[in-house]
């Protein structure tokens, strides 16, 4: 995954979301209010809240090397409604915001005294009395527009972190591939040069006539291409098998990234590669039937084993309503039963799933005879 592939999902969901902030125009609309008699001066600022929307939906979209075209368009629609209403102070805010948010601290500054001086010409130009036009006006501008600096740098800290993660999983895709390549080195170089040269030997035999040995020969290559055949298979086999823990990682990861809360309490003991691949089986089909059917905000994972037994417990806060066991829970009962187990669940306090198992060695290997 590219970081503007990261990047783009949050900046539509930015977007989808940039309206709640359009409610700070509340206090727009407080001054209307007490000249409600006068319509021209209402029917124009209203008129001037057309320009100044689309200002401010364009500085979403908009990157920083042309975020000036809307600010400025901005800070022109609250310069002329300044004359019709003081509630232009709310406009000037949201243009303060951006200008902390794309542009540096210094520039932002800089901008926040250029921007003060004018709400004083505005104040003069005017007539507002009591200066509180300007005063209010640079005292919002300033909490405004450091909150966009804040946001700034708080954006800047998740870019890096997702570059960070993007650099992270891309080493370890690289180191994961020099591992394979080194093991089918290991595993198949010694092996196919004993085959090449068998071959070439049984090869030269035959031309000889010295059949009985270039059989030999040929029966050795072949237990030689049995024998890699089988190192091959089983390497495949530990890739397929990541462990549970790593399973268990990237299910609370998903779990995570859909901004539920996970906690983990207890260790997982070392299991059979059996057990571990039907548990994992089983913890995807819980976590995925958390994230598509409920409205959980926190989950717990509760692992124990004493006396040879593992109780695994894994709950969440969702709302609750009466369970009807479908292909999904049922596979999961199907699974805990091959193991001996057993499988259970509450729906008291939010969804409670219960799973107990048997760690003896006897049992284990009944359990894989039944299953082999």
């Amino acid at each position: 995954m590219t970081n503007s592939d990261t990047i783009q999902p949050e900046r539509d969901y930015k977007q989808k979301t940039a309206w709640v902030y359009l409610l700070n125009l509340i206090f727009y609309f407080i001054p209307l209010w007490f000249m409600r008699d006068d319509v021209l001066r209402i029917s124009v600022s209203l008129l001037l809240l057309i320009p100044f929307v689309y200002s401010y939906y364009w500085a979403f979209k908009s990157a920083s090397a042309k975020a000036i075209y809307p600010i400025g368009l901005m800070l022109l629609t609250a310069s002329v409604a300044a004359p019709f209403t003081s509630g232009a102070i709310s406009l000037f805010s949201f243009a303060a915001f951006f200008i902390g948010f794309f542009y540096s601290l210094r520039t932002a500054v800089f901008c926040f005294f250029i921007l003060s001086g004018w709400l004083w010409t505005l104040d003069f130009l005017i007539g507002f009395e009591a200066y509180y036009f300007p005063l209010y006006g640079m005292l919002i501008m300033f909490v405004v527009g450091l909150l966009g600096v804040i946001e700034h740098n708080n954006e800047r800290v998740r870019r890096q972190q997702r570059q960070s993660s993007d650099e992270i999983a891309s080493l370890a895709t690289a180191l994961e591939r020099e591992r394979i390549a080194r093991d089918l080195h290991d595993i198949m170089g010694h092996n196919l040069s004993s085959i090449a040269l068998k071959a070439q030997l049984a090869e030269k035999l035959v031309e000889t006539g010295n059949l009985p040995l270039a059989q030999q020969h040929l029966s050795q290559l072949a237990d030689i291409a049995r024998e890699s055949l089988s190192q091959i298979r089983q390497t495949v086999s530990d890739y397929k098998h990541k462990g549970l823990t790593d399973t268990l990682q990237q299910l609370t990861g998903l779990l995570r990234e859909q901004s539920i809360e996970v906690h983990l309490k207890g260790t997982l003991p070392k299991m059979p590669a059996l057990q571990e691949s039907q548990l994992g089986l089983m913890f995807t089909e819980l976590v995925n039937n958390t994230i598509k059917h409920g409205n959980a905000t926190e989950c717990v994972w509760q692992f124990a084993h004493e006396d040879e037994q593992l109780s695994i417990s894994f709950s969440d806060n969702a709302s609750t309503k009466e369970i009807i066991e479908g292909n999904g829970l049922k596979g999961i009962r199907e699974r805990v039963e091959l193991l001996s187990g057993e499988f259970n669940y509450t729906t008291e306090e939010g969804y409670r799933f219960m799973i107990s198992l048997p760690l003896s060695a006897q049992q284990i290997a009944q359990d894989k005879d039944v299953v082999e």
